[in-house]
């Protein structure tokens, strides 16, 4: 399916319908992170659908042969743009999940302080875009260098919904101290940590994320 942003763009998104016997009647809308697309996420669409939720599978402008340039700006309002297209199919945001991974976790978060959902799940979340490039590139100036925020801790403080947290202590690009301050966070309720696992590894697509999606939608009403 195609939806278009405030600013013009036409962007693709993949529609996956919720499995018929499942159907919680709630959607999922994903928000990916800087190296994810649609293509890749197929797995966690497929068990999201299995566990009865419809989904929206993101993609952001200049990214899966989308037109324009990724900036925070924009893929806010890519992100709105989306959840305005599982309104019309029938899922407003009081009946959608947000799900942000990474980069994409600072995109869901301000979403959902603009526009509340059901919940909110966050995985692998950083702070602040800046601590994570602090704790890769600890000699340069990143808070000069760095023009854009994507501040989830910020964000979070202005969130109303249920919040769950996924991450894993081996994560490689974002610190596991970082994801933990943010499951520390109000109104986080419940959190999930992985041992062993990288951040791009298919667990972190998977079930595990599936199955916090899914208690976070029993605790705000379920099926």
């Amino acid at each position: 399916m195609r939806h278009r942003t405030a600013d013009g763009l036409d962007l693709g998104a993949w529609y996956v319908p919720a499995q018929p016997e499942a159907d919680r009647q709630k959607a999922v809308l994903y928000l990916p992170g800087n190296g994810g697309n649609r293509a890749g996420r197929t797995q966690i669409g497929e068990e999201l659908a299995q566990r009865g939720f419809a989904v929206l599978l993101v993609d952001y402008r200049g990214f899966g042969a989308n037109p324009g340039r990724p900036s925070e700006e924009g893929l806010a309002a890519d992100a709105r743009s989306a959840q305005q297209a599982l309104t019309e199919l029938g899922y407003g945001p009081d009946r959608t999940i947000y799900v942000g991974e990474s980069l994409g976790t600072g995109v869901a978060a301000r979403l959902a302080a603009e526009v509340p959902p059901a919940g909110l799940v966050l995985r692998s979340p950083l702070t602040h875009l800046a601590d994570v490039a602090r704790a890769h590139y600890p000699f340069l100036p990143v808070g000069v260098l760095l023009r854009e925020d994507y501040d989830v801790v910020g964000h979070l403080g202005r969130v109303r919904a249920p919040v769950a947290v996924m991450y894993s202590q081996a994560d490689e690009v974002v610190p596991a101290e970082q994801s933990a301050r943010v499951a520390g966070a109000e109104p986080v309720v419940d959190t999930l940590v992985l041992d062993g696992a990288g951040h791009n590894d298919p667990v972190m697509f998977g079930a595990p994320l599936a199955d916090l999606v899914a208690d976070l939608a029993d605790r705000t009403g379920g099926s």
